[in-house]
């Protein structure tokens, strides 16, 4: 049984009321095996949000996306089209760490997200939603979506937001030779795109600052408490 029937509705008045309730999450299986929901980090203020997986390991650790391997090749990634990661906003389609790592099915993606996803981007309301990796583009666009296939064009979510996807930085990690650099480059456009159209939108907002933020640093007490209360 996916869903925990043990729940009422409830609604929120602030992004930081509803984060809140995403970390004491327990409403589906996946809860089970991780140290806690993940939320998100950068700002909910920002023009463009990066939608990813699911947490990993050191993200299932410090309790928000994209900050393990995979992230630390997104920073650098977002670093060639002049991004940092504080000022764009970063999430993920499925909040608990699968067991294993698996992939996490389509049913277990638009549970998960059509509970906090979506009421995060009603909050967040970017202008731009870049999608990483195939779960993301599932469920931000259609079910039948290949990440092979349909990166790199544009396509409007249900937000009616516009969204191009990209390969996740963990398929890069994955790869070598000729391949890994072709699959860099088509990446590096993709985030070129997305970066053009979000200047485009929001022509004032700033993209990049001058320091770009230790994400791991800056949440190395979430960490301890979710290892405290793990333990």
């Amino acid at each position: 049984m996916l869903i925990n029937e043990n729940t009422e509705a409830i609604t929120w008045n602030t992004h930081g009321e509803l984060e809140q309730a995403l970390l004491g999450c327990s409403r589906c299986h996946l809860r089970q095996d991780a140290k806690g929901p993940t939320s998100y980090n950068g700002s909910p203020a920002s023009p463009l949000a990066i939608v990813g997986e699911g947490p990993g390991g050191v993200e299932d650790d410090y309790g928000v996306p994209l900050v393990g391997p995979s992230g630390q090749l997104l920073d650098k990634a977002l670093a060639s089209v002049g991004v940092t990661r504080d000022r764009v906003y970063t999430t993920n389609v499925i909040k608990c760490r699968p067991k294993n790592n698996r992939t996490p099915t389509i049913e277990e993606g638009q549970f998960c997200a059509r509970e906090w996803l979506d009421r995060e981007m009603a909050f967040v309301r970017p202008k731009v939603i870049i999608a990483l990796g195939s779960v993301a583009l599932k469920y931000l666009y259609k079910p039948d979506g290949r990440i092979t296939k349909d990166r790199g064009q544009w396509f409007t979510t249900a937000y009616q937001v516009p969204a191009i996807a990209t390969y996740h930085p963990a398929y890069l990690l994955r790869l070598t030779g000729k391949e890994l650099v072709k699959a860099k480059w088509e990446v590096f456009y993709d985030l070129k795109a997305a970066v053009e159209k979000c200047r485009e939108l929001a022509p004032d907002y700033p993209l990049q600052s001058d320091v770009p933020p230790d994400l791991l640093a800056l949440y190395a007490g979430r960490r301890q408490d979710r290892q405290a209360g793990h333990s």
